[in-house]
């Protein structure tokens, strides 16, 4: 592929429904009111291939289990395969190529394009193109494209199966991908790279085992169904089921169970208002191999520049729905008339106003710390001076958070 003309919208997506994230459209300006189309025509390619596979899956898988059986080796690809799909995804398309939290060394990146190519998502301008839009305009049911105000159905696997408005193809919003050699082949090259390695891949490992079709039906078949729908979670259930810890201005939701099979991505919550953070499972023990992995790679020099969103913020984002739940709570309280409504409410206030001063100080500490930086003649002590004071307004806001979880407790 030649270099792409910035003023030109390069080849679309097309048989954009054998992946995840498909093509988005130049994002007209739509009311929030405007109906949706009900009989967009049928996406042919990924209704086909959603359905043949997955109904081969739960034949073939059956069957030849019960008369054939499968090797030990069938299984081990099949496990391979699919983490390595699963971690191509998660780990490139997502937090390296849409969301830019880290950098990569080449031969990660290669192996990103090879296994993510795998996944049947599409390619990654296609994939992090959707992916760009649906955080610009989540929940709009015009513009994300897969949007889980439009329901379950729609935001799980829909939005593929037919050619909606919100998935028409524009490349406006990734620039930075358009200038990669490497995304720009698999982008040019994607039909017969996937055809290698959904059939190349399996059948090879097959014939190294000794087990050429129950490696295929496993490692070719169920794994791909399965990295398919897993993903597809994030886009549906990841919108509908879990907490929201951090904001309640989109749908997104933090959930352990569907981090433990998605590699992290559960932690959907967190995600939507800190995007370009590597991590989604923000802390230490929560399940997220995905930054494990990242971090890891760091440690022999193969990721660098990883992006973390400050500590202060992070608290700030739990303070903030900490005081917003607690409002609406004594909201549905009686007024007046009970003494301990009253001493939790003036407490509550207190610690509103506490919140607002640490904000306030925070700020301060973080702008006059950056002017001398900028000046370039802040000492190593007072640098570490500047750090203890920030470090300190984080640490009362972990004990104001405390302290709210109890005045929680005492409104229920």
């Amino acid at each position: 592929m030649g270099k792409a003309n910035p003023t030109q919208v390069p080849q679309g997506c097309g048989g954009r429904a054998t992946l995840h994230a498909h093509p988005f459209h130049s994002r007209r300006s739509m009311s929030q009111s405007t109906p949706v189309e009900p009989q967009a025509p049928l996406n042919w390619a990924p209704t086909l291939v959603f359905l043949l596979t997955f109904i081969a899956a739960v034949t073939l898988v059956p069957y030849w289990g019960l008369t054939h059986g499968f090797s030990v080796g069938a299984w081990v690809f099949c496990i391979i395969f699919t983490g390595a799909n699963g971690m191509a995804i998660t780990g490139g398309y997502h937090r390296l190529w849409a969301h830019k939290s880290y950098d990569a060394h080449w031969s990660v990146r290669l192996l990103y394009m090879i296994f993510g190519t795998m996944a049947l998502q599409n390619s990654v301008f296609c994939w992090a193109s959707n992916h760009r839009a649906h955080h610009l305009y989540v929940d709009d049911i015009d513009r994300d494209p897969y949007s889980a105000k439009r329901g379950f159905w729609f935001s799980h696997i829909g939005w593929m199966l037919r050619e909606y408005p919100s998935g028409i193809t524009d490349f406006s919003n990734i620039p930075d991908l358009r200038r990669d050699p490497m995304l720009q082949f698999q982008h040019r090259f994607y039909v017969p790279l996937a055809l290698i390695t959904n059939f190349g891949f399996p059948l090879l490992a097959g014939w190294l085992v000794g087990d050429l079709w129950g490696t295929f039906i496993l490692a070719g078949i169920l794994r791909l169904v399965w990295a398919h729908h897993v993903t597809f979670f994030i886009n549906s259930l990841a919108h509908m089921w879990g907490s929201r810890p951090y904001t309640d201005e989109n749908t997104a939701r933090d959930n352990p169970v569907l981090a433990v099979i998605t590699y992290g991505e559960g932690y959907h919550n967190y995600h939507h208002i800190f995007a370009h953070d590597y991590r989604n499972g923000v802390r230490w023990w929560q399940w997220d191999p995905t930054k494990w992995l990242i971090a890891g790679l760091q440690l022999v020099g193969l990721t660098s520049r990883l992006k973390r969103t400050p500590d202060f913020q992070i608290q700030r984002a739990l303070l903030a729905m900490q005081f917003k739940r607690a409002q609406e709570k004594l909201a549905k309280l009686p007024s007046a008339g009970q003494s301990q409504i009253e001493l939790v409410r003036q407490r509550i206030a207190h610690e509103y106003e506490s919140f607002h001063a640490a904000i306030a100080e925070w700020a301060r500490v973080k702008e006059q710390w950056l002017e001398e930086k900028a000046r370039a003649v802040i000492q190593h002590w007072e640098h570490t001076s500047f750090q203890e004071q920030l470090r300190e307004i984080e640490r009362r806001l972990h004990l104001q958070r405390r302290r709210l979880r109890v005045l929680h407790a005492q409104l229920a």
